[in-house]
């Protein structure tokens, strides 16, 4: 049995189960990038960032990372920003056989050096650090089978009822939320 693991990039959330899910875990897990906007879209919803409920939002996400022991976070501006160019990175690296590293990195990258995967210069960076060639991926990553390989991965994550990331799925069942992990462990056992 392995459990699938839906992130993305820009998803506060998506960082604190990140840096959580494998040692959790029992079982191997599987990563699998999906584009929090596709998901949105599908769903009738939007963020939480965008709304009056930001501020309370980004104190309860910068309590978890404290008890959880991870690093100060550190908010890249503009957050939310347009990480499209980033998951069709993370895409290509998922094909290499890194996405793992990919994600961790960025959205380390994100979320604790307060750098923004808009900007080239982070993002190029960020696939260095896991061990990527930059300008191949990111000229993989404008491809168009990587465009319709990142819509894919989300419509097949919807198909499986992820609706939000993170999810991660655990003999058929789909946990949503990085303090839903602790659940996910217990249904992997």
């Amino acid at each position: 049995m392995t459990a699938s693991f839906y992130y993305d990039v820009g998803s506060p959330y998506a960082y604190l189960a990140a840096e959580r899910v494998d040692g959790l875990m029992p079982i191997d897990v599987e990563w699998h990038p999906v584009l929090l906007g596709g998901l949105f879209q599908a769903t009738g919803r939007s963020s939480w960032a965008l709304t009056e409920h930001r501020e309370a939002g980004i104190a309860e996400i910068e309590r978890r990372a404290a008890e959880r022991g991870l690093p100060p976070m550190a908010w890249p501006e503009p957050w939310p920003g347009d990480g499209l160019l980033a998951m069709r990175a993370a895409v290509v690296a998922h094909q290499l056989g890194r996405g793992r590293e990919f994600a961790l990195q960025a959205l380390r990258a994100h979320f604790r050096e307060g750098r923004s995967l808009n900007d080239r210069d982070a993002l190029e960076d960020t696939l260095a650090r896991a061990g990527l060639d930059p300008a191949g991926v990111l000229e993989a990553a404008t491809d168009q089978p990587t465009k319709t390989e990142l819509r894919d991965l989300t419509a097949q994550a919807l198909e499986r009822g992820v609706t939000g990331v993170p999810s991660i799925i655990v003999a058929g069942e789909v946990l949503w939320g990085d303090d839903r992990l602790e659940d996910a462990a217990r249904a992997a056992r």
